[in-house]
């Protein structure tokens, strides 16, 4: 009876303990997946705040020349060659610019899909340690009902 009761004791400890170990797991890991998420965030915010600020940069330069237009209307006919370069030259400024927010977005995408697969990796190994808890669970049954 006593032995019956001492087996019971140490199965509920036992158990308590593993319990303990996997919830202190599942928190480190939950705790992982939100510094992912945290730092996910981040990136999109600090990327539209990027393209916001660009976007106001090339908005204030295209209003300059629209002022500076209007102010020289007169002087068209001379600087007219002269407009067209510097329209040419924004426009390569703005391809670039764009080609350069293109760039950048694309590597976002890439580390939000490395982000994922991080989050997948952690999945995988949250299952391999349940897996292994189950293990050592049933071999602690074993071996409690072969006393």
């Amino acid at each position: 009876m006593v032995f019956e009761r001492a087996k019971g004791v140490v199965r509920k400890v036992t158990l308590e303990v593993i319990y303990e170990v996997v919830d202190e797991r599942t928190k480190e890991i939950i705790r992982r997946i939100d510094e992912l998420e945290r730092r996910r965030e981040e990136d999109f915010r600090y990327l539209n705040q990027k393209i916001d600020t660009q976007t106001g940069q090339l908005r204030q330069e295209i209003k300059r020349l629209d002022e500076r237009i209007d102010n020289q209307v007169g002087q068209l006919r001379n600087e007219m060659a002269q407009l067209g370069d510097e329209i040419k030259r924004l426009d390569d400024k703005i391809d670039n610019q764009t080609g350069q927010l293109r760039q950048e977005i694309g590597q976002l995408r890439q580390e939000m899909g490395q982000l994922r697969n991080g989050i997948g990796q952690l999945r995988q190994e949250i299952t391999q340690i349940n897996h292994r808890i189950d293990t050592v669970i049933q071999m602690l049954s074993e071996i409690l009902r072969s006393r």
